[in-house]
């Protein structure tokens, strides 16, 4: 171990954790990153990266199949199930290696063990056969989450598999049930539905993606229709059981039998191991608990990520890092989480900021919306891309914008013109007087924030009487 005290250790190294790292590095801070496993946490290795690149395959795979459409002829369309998978491990693997090289070229120490806390400044560090001791004025937790494991759905990470394990199975299932709607159990529905598995969602809420625009919804509930995904609701997973030919699934008034299983009903945070009691970081609800400045409940020990039970999203634990790092060395920042934009990589895909529809008439938030959609737009229609819609929503008094969704080719590139646009405190009449390059999809952002009121030009109006 280096003999040395750091400013500031950094304990995981994923999103969070090596950006944390970095920016205090950039700051001139002596620094130290340690990690279990791998840097660039669960979303570069298990998460947001292995499965945007088989979502990409699999958007690859649908293009394709319309390719005549173009005048393209194609013939029939192999696909290698094992080759998508190699240039998944690639990406991953290349983006692996430039993290390491950024920290590299900042100076940060990557030390590679399993962290635990002890006493005041102290982190003692477990690698196989050997233990060791770091100092540091300062430490940021960021080990992130793991998937949940419910003990009675059995997971063998064989034929049960949570997210984890299925991103590294060797053959396309011919069959997969999915248990969970959420955005991870849909995102994985619509790839390997789309790579040719035959999928079926269970969610035991009324709706699947329970936290999105309905409206919005209803599009990727036509398109898992289209793709002969089966959806049940309001049903529970009664019993999973591994026989010579599959697992046998029992849910509602149904048996079935399926190649494989995914476990995929939300992620829990990574605190096992640390011994947070042994330096009076304080737990609540399984996260450690944090202030508004990610402090925790111990002094001079910060926390981001998903390890603090907040919003799981990558680039959030990614902008609290430079609140801890700030904190850490003298400053006195807060978060502000009134604008995260958020994507799933559905087929289509979904974007959206602030707030839904629903949640505008809960708060008691009186809006007007302007809608586009995506058949009116000459861009989509020549990129055959003409399913999805947008909808912004502006309080009605001062025309702010309080919330954007969009369902569609590059929602999640598009929602960010509306995450800026509302971080600024612009109105849609202000947004829709931004000039937008013609003809780009981003104009459907434009016709939108024109439509709130009412002055839309590609979208037809009502008569007068």
């Amino acid at each position: 171990m280096p003999n040395k005290e750091y400013d500031i250790a950094v304990i995981g190294g994923g999103p969070g954790g090596y950006v944390a790292a970095i920016r205090a590095a950039q700051q001139d801070a002596c620094v130290c990153l340690v990690e279990a496993d791998r840097v660039g946490g669960t979303c570069l290795n298990r998460g947001c990266i292995p499965t945007k690149a088989l979502y990409s395959t699999a958007l690859l795979k649908e293009r394709l199949a319309h390719a005549s459409d173009h005048g393209i002829s194609v013939g029939e369309v192999g696909f290698d199930f094992s080759r998508a998978m190699e240039r998944k491990d690639g990406v991953v693997e290349q983006l692996v290696g430039g993290i390491e090289q950024l920290l590299k070229s900042r100076s940060v120490d990557v030390i590679k063990g399993k962290a635990s806390l002890e006493g005041e400044g102290q982190i003692c560090i477990r690698q196989p056969g050997v233990t060791g001791r770091i100092k540091a004025k300062k430490i940021i937790i960021a080990t992130g989450s793991l998937p949940a494991r419910p003990q009675a759905l059995s997971i063998d990470g064989k034929n049960i598999l949570t997210s984890n394990e299925i991103l590294a199975i060797k053959d396309l299932p011919e069959s997969l049930l999915v248990i969970g709607g959420g955005y991870i159990g849909c995102e994985f529905a619509g790839i390997f539905a789309a790579l040719g598995s035959r999928v079926t969602i269970v969610e035991a809420l009324p709706q699947i993606l329970s936290l999105s625009d309905r409206q919005i919804v209803r599009e990727v509930e036509k398109s898992f229709k289209e793709r002969s995904v089966a959806v049940h609701v309001d049903t529970a997973v009664e019993s999973l059981e591994v026989t010579p030919d599959g697992v046998r699934a029992k849910f509602g008034d149904q048996e079935q039998l399926f190649a494989k299983v995914l476990v995929a009903v939300g992620r829990v945070p990574n605190i096992t191991g640390l011994d947070l009691d042994s330096v009076g970081v304080e737990v609540e609800n399984g996260a450690i608990k944090v202030d508004e400045g990610l402090r925790t409940s111990a002094s001079d020990i910060y926390a981001i990520g998903d390890v603090t039970g907040g919003i799981q999203l990558a680039h959030v634990a990614s902008y609290q890092a430079g609140i801890a790092v700030a904190n850490a060395l003298g400053g006195n920042e807060s978060t502000d989480y009134s604008v995260v934009p958020s994507a799933i990589f559905t087929l289509p895909e979904i974007g959206q900021v602030g707030l839904t529809e629903t949640e505008c008439k809960e708060q008691g938030i009186t809006v007007n919306i302007g809608r586009f959609a995506y058949m009116a737009s000459g861009k989509a229609l020549c990129d055959g891309e003409s399913r999805g819609s947008i909808k912004i929503m502006a309080e009605k008094k001062s025309d702010r914008i309080v919330g954007a969704a969009i369902v569609g080719a590059e929602a999640s590139a598009l929602i960010s013109e509306v995450a800026v646009a509302m971080t600024h405190g612009l109105t849609a009449g202000q947004l829709g007087e931004v000039i937008h390059a013609h003809p780009t999809l981003p104009e459907i952002v434009l016709e939108a924030a024109e439509d709130v009121g009412g002055h839309a030009i590609h979208k037809a109006g009502r008569k007068k009487k």
